[in-house]
C-alpha cells in the first residue's frame, strides 16, 4: 500500500512511477461490493449509507454495484436483499446457512473470503461498526490485501484505483491510502460519514445465491446466549437531529452542565470533544470526532470547542454548525456556518433560558423526532 498526504490533485500522476502493473491474477477483478450488516433481523443503516457511496464509485468505474447479504435462511435475509436494490444495487449476493444465523468471526470470514475468491470484486466496503471492523480485519488478513479503516472520503483516482482518505497522526493530518497491487481494495467507513441515499421502491435485480458448506462442528466458537447491551442506546449522537457539544473552553467539568441544560431545553442530544473524555468530564460514548462519533445533525452547537481536524471530520456533515467561542481565530471558525464570539459559560445559560421561553415542550420533542 502507498500513503499520500491528502488532498493533492497531482497525486495520481506522482504515483504513476511507483505503481507496478497489476498482477495478472488480479486483472479480472471488477465491481464494487458492499457488505450488508444484518444482525438479529435488522440491517445497520451504515450499510445503506455505503450503498450510496458505492453507487458513485461503481458509476465512475463503469462497473456493477453489489450488496452482499450473509445470514440464516428466512424472511430477514430476503428482505435485506430486496432493500439492496432499493438503495441502488445492480446485483445482490446471498448466502443463507445455519452457521451464519448469528455473527461469529470464523464462519463469516471464511464465507466472505470464498465469495471474494470466486466472484472477484475490485472494491469491498464495510461499515466501521464493532461487527464490521472485526470482519474486515480478518478478511483482509486472510486475502492478504490492504484495508483502510475509518475512512472519511472515498474516490476513484485517474487510473481507477480506490483513493481512501482517513485522518492519521492522532487526527492532525489527512492521508489518502491506495492499495495499488492487490485486490480487492478494502475500506471501512463509520456510520454517518456519508449521507443516506434516496430509497427507490419497486426496484429489483438478479440474486446470486452461493452455497456455503461449512458445518457447525467445524466452528470453535459457540453462541450460548445473546444478552443485549442495555447501555448501547444511551447515546444516539450519530442519528440525532440536534446536538449540543462542549470543549475545554468551558473551563471545568461543572460548567459542562450548561451544555446538558441547553440540550434539554432544545430536546437535543449532547456530547463533547476528545479532551473532555480524557479528563473524565463526559463518558466515552459521548465523544464526537474521528475517534468518537461521526454525526450529521440538522443543527450542531459547539461551545468552547477549538475544532481541530480530529473533531472537524466528525461534524462537517451537519447541515448547520453554530460555534460559540472567545477565539475568533479558532480552527472551528473555518468550517462553522455561524459563529458567536463570546464566553460560552455566560452565553449558554442565556440561550437555554430564551429557548425555554420561546419553544413549547411539544415543539422541542419534535426537533429530535
Amino acid at each position: 500500500m502507498t500513503t499520500t498526504p491528502a488532498p493533492k490533485p497531482a497525486a495520481a500522476g506522482g504515483r504513476a512511477g511507483m505503481k507496478k502493473e497489476l498482477p495478472e491474477k488480479f486483472r479480472s477483478y471488477k465491481h464494487v461490493w458492499v457488505f450488508i450488516e444484518l444482525e438479529r433481523g435488522h440491517v445497520h443503516p451504515v450499510s445503506w449509507e455505503l450503498m450510496g457511496e458505492g453507487r458513485k464509485l461503481a458509476d465512475k468505474l463503469g462497473v456493477q454495484l453489489a450488496g452482499v447479504v450473509l445470514g440464516g435462511a428466512g424472511e430477514d435475509t430476503r428482505h435485506a436483499v430486496q432493500e439492496c436494490y432499493a438503495y441502488g444495487a445492480d446485483v445482490a449476493y446471498l448466502v443463507e446457512s445455519p452457521v451464519l444465523a448469528d455473527y461469529r468471526n470464523e464462519p463469516y470470514t471464511r464465507c466472505m473470503t470464498e465469495l471474494v475468491n470466486k466472484f472477484q470484486p475490485e472494491i469491498l466496503l464495510l461499515g466501521a461498526t464493532t461487527l464490521g471492523r472485526d470482519l474486515a480485519g480478518s478478511v483482509a488478513t486472510t486475502l492478504a490485501t490492504g484495508l483502510t479503516a475509518d475512512c472519511t472520503e472515498l474516490a476513484v483516482d485517474a487510473d481507477g484505483s480506490l483513493a481512501a482518505t482517513r485522518p492519521t497522526f492522532g487526527g492532525s493530518l489527512l492521508c489518502t491510502i491506495y492499495t495499488l497491487n492487490f485486490r480487492p481494495q478494502m475500506a471501512t467507513v463509520r456510520p454517518r460519514v456519508f449521507s443516506m441515499p434516496e430509497r427507490l421502491d419497486d426496484k429489483s435485480g438478479p440474486v446470486i445465491e452461493y452455497e456455503f458448506t461449512m458445518i457447525e462442528d467445524e466452528i470453535v466458537t459457540k453462541l450460548l446466549q445473546f444478552i443485549p447491551d442495555r447501555d448501547s442506546n444511551k447515546s444516539n449522537l450519530a442519528y440525532a437531529d440536534v446536538v449540543v457539544a462542549g470543549g475545554l473552553g468551558l473551563g471545568s467539568a461543572e460548567n459542562y452542565q450548561l451544555v446538558r441544560d441547553l440540550a434539554k431545553a432544545l430536546g437535543a442530544d449532547w456530547g463533547g470533544s476528545r479532551p473532555l473524555v480524557q479528563r473524565g468530564w463526559i463518558p466515552a460514548d459521548r465523544q464526537i470526532g474521528q475517534t468518537g462519533k461521526t454525526i450529521r445533525p440538522k443543527l450542531y452547537i459547539a461551545a468552547g470547542i477549538s475544532g481541530a481536524i480530529q473533531h472537524r471530520v466528525g461534524v462537517e456533515g451537519a447541515d448547520l454548525i453554530l460555534a460559540i467561542n472567545t477565539d475568533k481565530n479558532a480552527p472551528i471558525m473555518d468550517f462553522a456556518h455561524l459563529a458567536i464570539i463570546t464566553d460560552a459559560v455566560r452565553f449558554l445559560p442565556a440561550l437555554a433560558k430564551e429557548v425555554r421561553q420561546r419553544i413549547a415542550p411539544n415543539t422541542r420533542s419534535r426537533l429530535v423526532g
